[in-house]
Order: C-alpha cells, then sequence, then structure tokens
C-alpha cells in the first residue's frame, strides 16, 4: 500500500465579503462615539453640553494619531512576556502591505488595524462621563494619551493579542468585557476619586437637559454595536458572528425590559433615561458573552445586567463618590457581570467549546474570567488614579469653581450650546422692534 499522503492545510485568502463586511463594522463602530457623545450630551445640565461632546469628539482625534504611530504595534505585535506587543514594522503603519492577511483570516491587516483602532477610540471616550461638569479640557486630552498608552493598548494586548496573558490562559472576551468596558470603568472611578465630586453634588439638581438627545444617543450606540460586537469575529464564514448579532439584539432588548420593571417598582414610574440607560446596561454585558451563550442564554445575561446596573447606580450616593453619568454602574458594573456570567452561561457551541457551570463545565471557565476580570479592573483603577493625580499636581484637572458653577462650556470653549437669544419667536422680536421704534420717535421730539 502506497504511504498516505499528508497535504498542507490551505493558506487563507483575501475575501472580498468578509473585507466588505469588516470596513462596514469598522464605520459603525466609529459611529459610535458620536452616538456616545449625543448620550452624554444629553445627560448633562444645559451648561455642559458642548464640553461633554468634545470630550467624546477629541478622542478621535488623539487615539487615531496614537495608534498610526505605535498603539497598533503595542496591542498587537509580537509578544514580549505576555504584557505588551512590539512590531517595528507597523510604526507608522508605512511597512504593511495592501493585500497582507491578518494571520489566520481572510481580511487585510489594514482592515483589522482600522477595525481595533475604532475600539480604542471610544474606550477613553467611555470614562468622560464620570468627569462632567468640572475637568479642563488641555487636562482631559492630555490624560487621554496618557492612558491609551500606559493602559489600554498593553490591556488590549492581554485580552486580544497573541500571547497575551489573558489570551493564552483562555479568557473569553469577545468584543471588550474586559479591554473596552471594564477597563473604562475602573478608570472612570480611579479618576474621580481623585480629583472629587462636582460643586452642589447631593444638593443641586443636575438632570438631564435633553432626554430627547440621550435616547438619540442610545438609539446610536445600539445600532453602531452591531459592528462592534458581530464584526469581532473577522468575518461570518462559521456563523458566530450571526449568533453574536442576535444574542446583542436579545440581550440588550432583554435588559432594557429589566431595567423599567426594576424602576416601576422601586420608583414608580418607566422612565426614559431608565429605558436608555437599560439598553447600554445589555450591549455591555453581552459584549464579552454573546459569542459563548445560547439566545436564552442572552436574555438571561441581558435581565442580570439590567436589574443589577439599575441597583448600582445609585451607590454613588450611599459611598458618596460623584460618578456623573454612571460610567461604573453602567460600564465597569455591566462589563464585570457580563464577563463573569460566561463562567455560568457558556454552552460550548459557540466561539469555543468552553462551557459554564449550568452546561457541566464545573468553575473552571469562571476562574478564568475572574482572573481577567480583577487583573484588568485592578491595573487600571491604579494606573488612571496615578495618572490623574500626577496631572492634576502638575496642572490641575479640575476647571476653577466660578467656571464651574457658571458653565465649563463659556469658560472652556467660549460657546454654549443653545442661543436663546431669539427665544419667544416673532412676537419678542415684534416687541422688541416696537420698543426701539418708539425710542426713536422719542429721540425726535426731545431734539
Amino acid at each position: 500500500m502506497a504511504p498516505a499522503i499528508t497535504l498542507a492545510a490551505e493558506a487563507p485568502k483575501l475575501s472580498a465579503a468578509n473585507t466588505g463586511f469588516m470596513l462596514i463594522c469598522s464605520a459603525l463602530v466609529m459611529l459610535m462615539t458620536p452616538g456616545l457623545a449625543f448620550f452624554y450630551g444629553g445627560m448633562v445640565r444645559v451648561k455642559s453640553t458642548l464640553n461633554m461632546l468634545m470630550m467624546s469628539f477629541i478622542s478621535l482625534g488623539i487615539v487615531t494619531i496614537l495608534w498610526v504611530l505605535y498603539g497598533f504595534s503595542m496591542a498587537f505585535g509580537t509578544d514580549s512576556g505576555s504584557l505588551i506587543g512590539w512590531n517595528s514594522d507597523w510604526v507608522g503603519l508605512g511597512n504593511i502591505g495592501l493585500t497582507e492577511l491578518w494571520p489566520g483570516y481572510t481580511i487585510p491587516v489594514f482592515v483589522f488595524m482600522v477595525f481595533q483602532l475604532m475600539f480604542a477610540i471610544i474606550t477613553p471616550a467611555l470614562i468622560s462621563g464620570a468627569l462632567a461638569d468640572r475637568v479642563k479640557f488641555s487636562a482631559w486630552a492630555l490624560f487621554i494619551a496618557l492612558w491609551a498608552t500606559v493602559v489600554y493598548f498593553p490591556v488590549a494586548h492581554w485580552v486580544w493579542g497573541a500571547g497575551g496573558w489573558a489570551f493564552e490562559l483562555g479568557v473569553i472576551d469577545f468584543a471588550g468585557g474586559t479591554a473596552v468596558h471594564i477597563n473604562a470603568g475602573a478608570a472612570a472611578l480611579g479618576v474621580i476619586l481623585v480629583i472629587g465630586k462636582r460643586v452642589g453634588f447631593k444638593k443641586d439638581p443636575m438632570r438631564p437637559h435633553s432626554l430627547p438627545l440621550v435616547m438619540l444617543g442610545a438609539g446610536l450606540l445600539w445600532f453602531g454595536w452591531f459592528g462592534f460586537n458581530a464584526g469581532s469575529w473577522l468575518g461570518n464564514d462559521d456563523g458566530v458572528g450571526a449568533l453574536m448579532f442576535v444574542n446583542t439584539q436579545i440581550a440588550t432588548a432583554a435588559a432594557m425590559l429589566a431595567w423599567l420593571i426594576y424602576e416601576k417598582i422601586r420608583h414608580g414610574a418607566f422612565t426614559t433615561l431608565g429605558a436608555a440607560s437599560g439598553a447600554v446596561a445589555g450591549l455591555v454585558a453581552i459584549t464579552p458573552a454573546g459569542g459563548a451563550v445560547t439566545p436564552l442564554g442572552a436574555i438571561a445575561v441581558g435581565a442580570i445586567a439590567g436589574v443589577l446596573c439599575a441597583m448600582a447606580v445609585g451607590l454613588k450616593y450611599k459611598f458618596g463618590y460623584d460618578d456623573s453619568l454612571d460610567v461604573v454602574g453602567v460600564h465597569l458594573v455591566g462589563g464585570v457581570l457580563g464577563s463573569l456570567l460566561i463562567g455560568l452561561f457558556a454552552s460550548g457551541n459557540g466561539q469555543s467549546t468552553a462551557e459554564g457551570l449550568f452546561y457541566g463545565g464545573g468553575l473552571t471557565q469562571f476562574w478564568k474570567q475572574c482572573a481577567g476580570v480583577f487583573a484588568v479592573l485592578a491595573y487600571s483603577l491604579i494606573v488612571s488614579a496615578i495618572l490623574a493625580f500626577i496631572l492634576d499636581k502638575a496642572m490641575g484637572m479640575r476647571v476653577p469653581e466660578d467656571d464651574e458653577i457658571a458653565g465649563i462650556d463659556q469658560a472652556e470653549h467660549a460657546e454654549t450650546a443653545y442661543d436663546f437669544s431669539g427665544a419667544g419667536g416673532g412676537a419678542a422680536r415684534t416687541a422688541a422692534a416696537a420698543a426701539a421704534v418708539g425710542g426713536a420717535e422719542s429721540k425726535k421730539v426731545d431734539a
């Protein structure tokens, strides 16, 4: 008998379909940052609206340049000690071939690079909601640059980079429960513990000035999140990306309903802010878990996150930390829940064969998830607090108290979100014109 011939596996080839899909997903994730700006911008008072918008938009500029210069190399380059990556050929992106494929996939390196860039952009923007009303814009911009360099880029390598310790351990994070949401939420907590509370916290009313803007922002986030989540499989040749797309919708719906039911029982009303916040909580929680759980598991993940995140947003009043727009309550808590629930609900039939406790896998995956969750949480919280402390001592993180009270928009940007000079419509303008004519006639008589 002739010896068996072993054929080498065929190398992946460029897929136009997957490439186009990933470019669309990248655009969807980019849209999430302006969506976040509207979501946060509607939640603050009128006098802080523009500042809140700008704190998200500036990330689009700063992180893009850093990613091109060295961020992509640090996050996804050749591993060094399971902590950081580096590839000198990727510095400035000048030595990447246009048709060079991302290893093991059918999309170009450039497509993977730009998709991951959008994640790097929105993560520091998420932090900004906790700091509303009181941070110097220049200090915030510098914080973004430093934080992305020493926190986000290394953590992205831990979780997603080949050789990263969490990646090698088997921590499941489909699209950013640890690298994005826990990372941003822990950073937010670290910074607000350093810079302190807003003037009038727990005394003055600080209600959202525009709930329609909040709902618009939540809708854009929900829409863009399909690219954020489904795109993270880098294609859909095996159906896992489709599973993630479906689970994203299911968990978000479950979380929104659970939040609304909780606040009706607890506070007596179904609020638009609750609907928007519940939806975002569901999106956060399913982000790490959606490729590992079934649709029924997605309902459980969403419902649990909806209730527990709704409960968590009130902790700031109990413990006295001023998380302006509930970044800790939604993103940190939601990210932790979504990541840990994988250890319970992973079915073994999605992105990996890992099974959670309820599917016969015991607690093995749960402990792996705990390692990833608490390592990222501790690292981000401590380093972010140190960065905020250094910046506060070097240049001052906060605006002067008078500027905070009068309005950070005018103090930091020399603009206001709304022009009220024409308020009152035609009748007011007619009255003003009549007064002006009357004054002119009086001057004639006097003359």
